[in-house]
């Protein structure tokens, strides 16, 4: 578990916020079975994160330096990185612009 300090400085969106803010308040209760519903929650994780499947694609060589770059910056492979954006993009984290 990450320590205080280092969450202060994670940046929350709104909803991630709203979700602080109402465990600040106390208004969430331990339930009855936590380690077995911590236990479900892991293994969904571990199922919905598989990688199971494999793309190949072709991009830019400019667009793969620019994407390598950032993965430098958060430290990550650039790989992993692209398959992240993808994920979080899926998952509908990111704000579609029309």
């Amino acid at each position: 578990m990450k320590k205080k300090r280092d969450m202060l400085n994670m940046k929350l969106d709104k909803e991630e916020q709203e979700l602080l803010k109402s465990v600040e308040r106390g208004e969430w209760k331990t339930v009855k079975n936590a380690k077995e519903e911590a236990a479900f929650a892991k293994e969904a994780a571990a199922n919905s994160l598989r990688k199971d499947e494999r793309v190949t694609l072709r991009l830019s060589s400019i667009d793969l330096d620019r994407l390598k770059q950032k993965a430098a910056y958060k430290g990550l492979p650039y790989q992993t990185f692209i398959a992240s954006v993808l994920h979080e993009y899926a998952a509908g984290h990111f704000e579609e612009i029309t």
